[in-house]
């Protein structure tokens, strides 16, 4: 017992070395009290744990890391510790575009298919007009349509690439700033493009290396056999630290897939602060970086408020939000990821940087960190960012509960579904999102698509509310203000679709039932083919291929049928159009019913 309590007490001295050792301390007063107001904001926010770099001109002047990378293992954040950083790649992305421009490659104001052709757009006019500069700077005239990638991923970034091109617009081109996941994909490919090298070989060759940011990497099979690598976590009731799964980026990784610490990314950092510049070599195009924390966007009018008059103003340049921060030109991006949330920042005229990355979920902490040393930074008189905005969160949560008491309650009268559950069963697709599976499990109808499971909940007639279904923490119904799917009928009676409201400003997104085709041989095929009698007209049933039923009626297209058992076949290109052979139960075929919207018609077999 004495010899493991001494291994123990070893083990505790190692780990509190560790940290010392990776941290950046100097004994500046403008640091003092830092350690104890860091914790009070992981105490408010219930966080497990972040990192903070501060740079000042060309070197890193202070790096920490505060509570836990992995909670249970009680294991500390240190300035080394990798984590996920979400969007604060884009800017990489971005200058890969920079560096292409300066070597003669591309031209940012050009049309984007002149370089990628395979890159179509909703229409003609977008896909003839809109260029690099306008999807750098989130003005292509598209919304998020994030549900296409976070439900329906692919390893494939030109994959997601294709789906752009049926992604309805909700503005016109360079009308409003609307911030789109997709448009940095397709950088992405351009760069490999034009390259012939991929996005993560780019990434390493022309910023990893040459800024020795060694810990850096850039999927999660990497991060996963790395030391020191933090784990995500999520908040349930607001309190419960809970741990969340890495999400595997992949096929989106252009625009959110880096991994890195604090130590790594303020030699990012640096490069911006001066010039582009590292170590006296040039990382990032002079020019190009100065374009890309200019305004080419404008994202919100952002007038002064009077709580925070020096804080106004909301634009952005090329992976770089910018804005005013009481008084200084502060360049920003965020970051978040399930179970990541990040803050890189940067104030070009004072030379200052700051990168915080924490393993909270949507958290809030990057933000306050980042301010709070804003302010001492710059010299700027003390603001409690912290308890300002714990007031303005429960204030908000308060306003919300009284307005939800306040609700008049109104008495619906709930209607069965049109059909059993497992009508409603099946594969379900969209070209601009994907595939999911509808399926019925102890009587509940569940959605899988490629990253989530889905329960469906009754509500009225043929619309279901949706609730995610976790495998550890099973189906969580407190929150019911999410999108709902209703389900389509054709006008033969039989669920054909489903659409959602997964995109705000759009008409819902209809996904179409495929007809799951039984498996039939090609002998059994031939026990239908011939010719029937149909109201004077001669309709010849043929096997194609080998392997395909086709019906031909005179004057018309020949149309392809998928079996879908009990003698019954779906044409492929009409929806609610069957053909049903028959008598029922004769292995002899002496007839064929064409059944439609518009009735029934029999055609006896010549």
């Amino acid at each position: 017992m004495k010899t493991n309590l001494i291994f123990l007490l070893l083990c505790a001295l190692s780990l509190q070395s560790l940290a010392q050792q990776s941290s950046t301390t100097v004994n500046d007063p403008r640091f003092k009290g830092l350690d104890t107001a860091f914790q009070h904001v992981l105490k408010t926010w219930h966080a497990a744990g972040f990192a903070v770099a501060v740079i000042e001109k060309n070197k890193v002047v202070y790096a920490k890391g505060f509570g836990y990378r992995d909670i249970a293992g009680k294991l500390p954040v240190t300035p080394n510790t990798l984590f996920a950083i979400g969007s604060c790649t884009k800017a990489f992305t971005a200058t890969l575009i920079g560096k292409l421009q300066q070597d003669g490659k591309l031209d940012i104001d050009k049309p984007v298919n002149n370089y990628l052709p395979g890159l179509k757009f909703y229409n003609d006019a977008m896909t003839n007009t809109i260029t690099l500069r306008d999807m750098m700077s989130h003005r292509t005239g598209l919304p998020r349509h994030d549900l296409s990638w976070y439900f329906f991923n692919t390893p494939s970034t030109d994959s997601l690439v294709q789906r752009v091109q049926y992604m309805e617009p909700t503005f016109g081109i360079r009308q409003k700033w609307q911030y789109n996941n997709f448009m940095f994909a397709a950088q992405g490919d351009v760069v490999q493009h034009l390259s012939g090298k991929s996005w993560q070989e780019n990434i390493r060759e022309k910023f990893f290396v040459p800024l020795g940011m060694s810990r850096s990497d850039l999927s999660i099979p990497e991060l996963e056999k790395t030391d020191d690598v933090a784990t995500g976590y999520g908040l349930k009731k607001d309190s419960i630290i809970k741990k969340l799964d890495y999400y595997h980026i992949d096929g989106m990784e252009p625009a959110g897939a880096i991994n890195s610490s604090v130590n790594d990314m303020a030699k990012w950092v640096i490069t911006w602060i001066n010039n582009g510049k590292y170590e006296g070599k040039e990382i990032i195009p002079a020019r190009f970086r100065d374009e890309a924390i200019s305004s080419q966007s404008i994202v919100d009018g952002a007038l002064p408020k009077k709580e925070n008059p020096g804080i106004y103003f909301a634009n952005y340049g090329f992976g770089w939000f910018l804005a005013s921060y009481r008084g200084h030109y502060q360049v920003e991006h965020g970051g978040n990821i399930d179970g990541f949330s990040a803050s890189t920042c940067f104030f070009p005229a004072d030379s200052v940087g700051i990168v915080v990355l924490s393993n909270q979920d949507g958290s809030a902490v990057p933000g306050i960190v980042r301010s709070l040393i804003s302010d001492r930074m710059l010299n700027l008189k003390y603001h409690d960012w912290n308890s300002d905005l714990k007031n303005t969160v429960d204030k908000g949560k308060k306003d919300a509960e009284k307005a939800e008491k306040s609700k008049t309650t109104i008495t619906v009268k709930h209607s069965p579904a049109t059909h059993a559950l497992a009508e409603f069963a099946g594969i379900y697709k969209n070209p601009g999102y994907g595939t999911m599976k509808l399926y019925v499990r102890s009587d509940s109808l569940f959605v899988k698509t490629v990253t989530q499971t889905l329960w469906l909940r009754h509500n009225n007639y043929d619309v279901f509310d949706i609730f995610n279904s976790d495998p550890k923490e099973g189906i969580d119904t407190s929150d019911n203000s999410g999108p709902k799917i209703q389900f389509r009928l054709n006008l033969t009676g039989d669920v054909d679709g489903l659409e959602s409201l997964f995109e705000a400003g759009l008409k819902p997104i209809v996904f179409t039932k495929e007809i799951e085709a039984k498996a039939v041989t090609a002998g059994e095929l031939q026990k239908y083919t011939g010719d029937y009698g149909l109201a004077g007209l001669t309709v010849k049933v043929y096997v194609k291929d080998g392997k395909t039923l086709f019906v031909l009626v005179p004057g018309q297209p020949d149309y392809e049928m998928i079996p879908m058992g009990n003698d019954k076949f779906a044409l492929k290109i009409l929806s609610g159009y069957y053909l049903q052979f028959g008598p029922p139960g004769e292995a002899k075929i002496t007839e064929a019913t064409f059944i439609q919207p518009n009735g029934s018609f029999k055609a006896m077999r010549k």
